[in-house]
Formats: C-alpha cells, structure tokens, sequence
C-alpha cells in the first residue's frame, strides 16, 4: 500500500496523474520558479529487460527526460553488446557505451525461480516494463503480459520484437540488418545498378527505438486518463549481408552460440574453434578472411535453400526484398503493416500502416492524406467558431483557400 501511495505521489509530480478535482495544463513557455528543475519522467521508474540497440535506445531517452531505469542484465555475461568491438574504451564497449547511459543495471538470472521473483517484486514498483524476447519466451517464465498485468495491473508493458507477437515469422530472432533487408531498405539503397547496401548507422534499430519511446509516453498518458496500463507491440520489421545463387540473404550471428549454429548450418564446423574465430573481438579483427569464407559457401545454393535450412535456428535471418517482395511479405501482411483507403482524386491507395499496436484501444481509422485546402472552412468554423461571414471574407480576399471537389 505505501508503494502504492508513493508511486501515485510521484506521478502526481510528474503530471502524469491528477489529484481529485485536480487541472491539466499547457505550458506557456514561462516556467514556474519551483518547476525549474522539475524533469517530464522524475519520479516514474522503468524496468528494462531489453538488450543490444533498439530497447536500451528507447530506455535511454526515457533516463534522459528524468525516469529512473533498472536495467535487468544476465550475470556474468550482461548484455551482449558489452562484449562488442573493437572499438572498446579500456575494456568497456563503445556500443554498449552509447545507449545505456542514466540506468541502474541489476545481475538477475531470470531462469531461476527466485529471479523471477525479484523482477515480479520491482514490476509491482516500476511504472513501465520494457522487454526485447522472442514472443513467448517471457511468458514460459511466468514474466509474460499477463503475468504482470495480474500483479500490476497499473504497468504500461512494452514487447520490442523482430516481427511482433504473432504470425509466420514471429518466432524469430530480429537484428537490424535483416529487418532492413525484408523491409525493403537494403534494396533502395546503394547505387541504382549495384549490390544491396546496408545503411551504415543502424537506422531500423533507430526508428524502432523511438516508436517504442513515443509509444511508452503515450502509454503514461493514457493510463493518466484512464487509470490502467496497457500493452504495446512494437517490432524491428516496421549483420551481414551474403550473395547467394540467386539474390541476397541476411544472417546476424551476434554472439558466440549463434556463430556456432550458423557454422553448422553452412557445413562449416572447423570455423567454430578456429582461434581466428573464437570471440566475437577476434570476428570484428579477422572479417575479411571470414566474410570471404562465408560467402564462397552462400553463393553455393539458392536463397530459398538457405531460408529453409535456418528456419528454427534462433539466428536473426532474412532476404533482400525488392520493394513489390516487401508489400506481399507474409508477416508484413500479418501485422496490418500496409493500410488501403480511399484517396478523393486518385482513388484506392496503399500506404505503410502504423508501427505500434497497442492492447487497450485501436489506432484511429485510416483517412487519407488531405488535398490542399480540403477542410480550410471546416476548421474555421468547427475549430475557430469563425461564422460565415468572417469566412467568406477571408475566402474572397485570399487570405485563406478552400479546395473545390470536383
């Protein structure tokens, strides 16, 4: 009952919650002298079981604006991008560095059964749950949505995942190359008659990290009118790129387990433990020698082929699809990823569809993009209470313009 109270203080603080009879209010760009240092997210917590870039991004932002984040971490080995490099500072990784600064990190095996206690008893507490798992993964250990929807049913939890909770590909892991190869960003980029290129800067795990962020604070708002907190879907399909027979492929073996499995699959176990090869350090400091390896095997079979033998494996995998390959993609389908409506002068469209799902209500209903000037009268009217007269004035003399259907 005490969390309980301190938490509903806190959010009080925060704005995110009112107290009985309380007010919102809008900013007006002067700030109050007692709000001076006041954070949008003091006094919210976040507890954060995401590894690698797109999670820990999107927790980061939330520490940025003043939440307190408890980063949930394996012992011993923590998260993985801890061991990714070079570049390293001393010991410590520039990658892992970069997006995982403002947190508090805890070591908790979350496969024992006290574990699973401990992140039960800090979900109670935290105002928001952030997770990066396989669908179904959390959920075998009693950590899935419903699990802490029972025991905090004020908790707004966010599941950052490959492909999202259901569907033909949603089992599998997701890394950002591969989401931008199936997405179709691999094949727009690079020069129009060249190979794929994959972007530099990992722009899926990017964009990904910042719709889960916007959707987490929407989340805080509408448990703020609502009193409840809510799921949200979010995935990469809103590494190393491999010729085959017959197009491209996209394998991201981002740890040791899943560069032995990859080994296997490609009929290359002497590769597994080479001393070139043991680490994901000394991968990163012999790559060329190991690329040519892998893509001399590649070139050997068909995309379809190489599909079909890592299908189960747990390594994030994927083709290149061209941008018509991309809007038949099963699992883009699946998601509701491409939404049809239609337009008033070119009649049926299709666009990309939104990125988060959320549990407790649906996105508003597709309208298609305005023409110019297509509800100036409208808005005067409805929006400004401007009568006709005012308007017609204002039509007449050109300030303003409305578009004439045809």
């Amino acid at each position: 009952m005490q969390a309980t109270l301190a938490r509903f203080a806190a959010l009080r603080r925060t704005g995110l919650l009112s107290g009985l009879g309380g007010r919102r209010e809008l900013w007006t760009g002067r700030p109050q002298s007692d709000t001076d240092n006041v954070k949008p997210l003091e006094g919210v917590k976040i507890l954060d079981l995401t590894r690698v870039l797109a999670g820990p991004f999107a927790t980061m932002n939330l520490g940025d604006l003043g939440a307190e984040v408890i980063k949930v971490e394996r012992p011993g080995a923590g998260d993985d991008t801890r061991t990714w490099g070079p570049p390293f500072v001393g010991k410590e990784s520039t990658y892992f560095l970069s997006v995982n600064r403002n947190k508090k990190s805890i070591a908790v095996n979350i496969k024992d059964p006290k574990g699973v206690k401990i992140i039960k008893e800090l979900a109670a507490v935290c105002d928001v749950f952030v997770e990066n798992y396989v669908p179904g993964k959390l959920s075998a250990l009693g950590l899935g949505y419903t699990d802490i929807d029972r025991i905090a049913p004020h908790i707004v939890y966010c599941s950052i995942t490959g492909y999202g909770q259901t569907g033909p590909l949603s089992q599998r892991a997701g890394y950002d190359a591969v989401a931008s190869a199936v997405s179709g960003l691999m094949h727009i980029t690079g020069p129009e008659d060249g190979d794929p290129v994959r972007p530099g800067v990992a722009m899926t795990d990017l964009a990904t990290g910042l719709y889960a962020y916007g959707a987490i604070m929407a989340g805080l708002i509408q448990r703020y009118k609502t009193g409840k907190g809510l799921f949200i879907d979010c995935n990469l399909l809103s590494s190393q790129a491999f010729k085959t027979k017959d197009g491209y492929l996209v394998v991201g073996a981002g740890n040791n387990q899943q560069f032995a499995t990859m080994c296997k699959i490609l009929n290359l176990p002497e590769l597994i433990d080479d001393c070139k090869y043991k680490t994901n350090h000394l991968r990163v400091q012999n790559r060329k020698e190991l690329i040519k390896v892998l893509s001399a095997r590649f070139e050997e079979a068909m995309t379809g082929k190489w599909l079909q033998r890592f299908e189960g494996s747990g390594i994030p995998y994927g083709p290149i699809n061209n941008m018509k390959n991309v809007f038949a993609e099963p699992q883009v389908l699946h998601n509701g990823l491409i939404m049809e409506m239609k337009h008033p002068t070119v009649g049926k469209i299709s666009v990309p569809g939104p990125a988060v799902r959320y549990s407790k209500f649906k996105m508003s209903e597709a309208r298609p993009p305005p023409l110019l000037g297509q509800h100036t009268t409208y808005i005067l009217k409805e929006v400004l209470q401007y009568d006709d007269r005012a308007i017609s004035e204002l039509l007449s003399t050109g300030v303003v313009t409305q578009h004439e259907a045809k």
